[in-house]
């Protein structure tokens, strides 16, 4: 790639990266199926199509990969096997070319530059995607999995050598009707297989799931507002250098709050808005709760008369039987057997 200016940089870090949750998941297989240690990543290239400003990452295959611990720039990539893959994929979807490569990370490595320049044989441009398989202590804890790159070779405004570097571009994970459709199946799959037989059961284990995605989205908030205030006592101590464009995205999202500290109104109307949906939810939640009691209190009372009608002699079934038939009630039955019963205990007696 040739030499970039530090304005190119800039406009190539506005590219946006559109990753499908196929892709996700066959990482997430990729890795599960190797076995990983602390030192140990997976490796494999992304398909789909490179439109300029939106490079579309539809699917992926795993790629044999092997590397030195003790040194990172020497490493294994079978690009005959990468040839031979998107040869088949080719007769497949014609329209998913190669863009670039994933590995699981979950940090840049030293090697990645390299990486980078072997894949320019299949595209003129690939993105380097690392993509955080870790159940805890990752990136999904705080934010979406992935991490976006392309390599350049920076060209400085004030003359100074040229520098071999990684420029970072956004990443969103979106998916088509179909990709929801199963996302969705699959997830309730994970949920049906905690064993929540019952529909109310299942209904509530939905709601946990939506408040738990809601309270990790808070914490990557949270943790992105950290990131950004020790940036800026950074910045302000000297420590680092002003990234205008960096200030500039701040002072947007700033300007996007609204202001409840002045406008009492506002803070007002804001507040009426919030009690209004817990007011919702609460409501929603009750009428769930009675709904769920008397589902308990007929399926009660419908084993108890299941019972009763077990307990009943074949002389009985049939009398009541001939009464129904007769157009008589079977309660008006059974008060006439217990009356019946009565006199003749009481003759029984005298």
């Amino acid at each position: 790639m040739p030499g970039l200016t530090t304005a190119q940089v800039t406009a190539l870090s506005s590219t946006n990266v559109v990753i499908h949750p196929l892709v996700l998941l066959s990482v997430v297989d990729h890795a599960s199926r190797v076995p990983l240690s602390r030192n140990k990543r997976v490796l494999g290239i992304l398909l789909g199509q490179d439109n300029g400003g939106i490079i579309n990452v539809a699917n992926s295959f795993a790629v044999p990969f092997e590397e030195d611990d003790r040194d990172p720039k020497t490493f294994f990539l079978d690009l005959d096997y990468v040839e031979e893959m998107w040869r088949m994929f080719r007769k497949v979807n014609a329209k998913e070319r190669p863009v670039g490569f994933y590995h699981s990370g979950p940090r840049l490595r030293s090697s990645d530059l390299e990486i980078s320049d072997l894949i320019r044989r299949f595209c003129d441009r690939p993105v380097m995607v690392i993509v955080d398989v870790r159940s805890t202590g990752g990136r999904g804890e705080t934010g979406i999995p992935t991490d976006a790159y392309f390599a350049v070779e920076e060209i400085r405004d004030d003359g100074t050598a040229t520098q071999r570097t990684f420029t970072h571009v956004p990443t969103t994970i979106e998916a088509e009707e179909a990709e929801e459709i199963g996302v969705e199946h699959l997830l309730r799959d994970v949920s049906s297989s905690s064993g929540a037989p019952s529909s109310s059961l299942l209904t509530t284990q939905s709601l946990s799931t939506r408040v738990t995605t809601q309270l990790s989205a808070l914490r990557g908030l949270h943790a992105r507002l950290a990131d950004i205030g020790e940036y800026l006592d950074r910045v302000r101590a000297g420590k680092m250098p002003i990234n205008h464009q960096v200030i500039s995205q701040v002072q947007e999202v700033v300007g996007l709050l609204p202001q409840l500290g002045g406008d009492a109104e506002l803070g007002k109307a804001f507040r009426v808005g919030v009690n209004d949906s817990s007011m919702v939810v609460y409501l929603s939640a009750l009428v769930r709760t009675v709904l769920a009691l008397h589902e308990l209190i007929d399926n009660r009372i419908s084993m108890a008369q299941q019972e009763l009608d077990d307990a009943k002699t074949p002389e009985q079934k049939k009398a009541e039987a001939a009464a129904e038939a007769a157009g008589v009630k079977a309660e008006d039955v059974e008060k006439a057997r217990k009356e019946k019963k009565d006199e003749d205990e009481k003759k029984a007696k005298k």
